[in-house]
């Protein structure tokens, strides 16, 4: 038999868009939360992208997060290249 759709609020639809593009939460945690589908909520985030009525970042908040990621590339790179240093220690303490 089959279900019968459930159909949404233009303002819940609108507070789940926000909630996924102001939080940076994850579409599938806002919908587990929320209690709807994952497909249903992504089309949604889509749709207000397209249309331009979801903030896709301010441009402070993008270069922050550039800072940040090339900060953590960086530390990254750092910590590849003491392990290899300590697996090299090891490997000349056990001989």
């Amino acid at each position: 038999m089959a279900e019968k759709r459930r159909k949404f609020e233009p303002e819940f639809r609108e507070g789940a868009v926000r909630i996924v593009t102001e939080t940076g939460k994850s579409v599938p945690e806002v919908a587990k939360d929320l209690g709807i589908n994952e497909t249903t909520l992504a089309s949604w985030v889509s749709r207000a992208r397209r249309t331009g009525s979801a903030p896709a970042g301010t441009s402070d908040e993008l270069e922050r997060l550039r800072r940040e990621n090339a900060q953590l590339k960086r530390d990254n790179k750092e910590l590849a290249m003491e392990r290899e240093v300590l697996k090299r220690c090891m490997v000349l303490w056990v001989k």
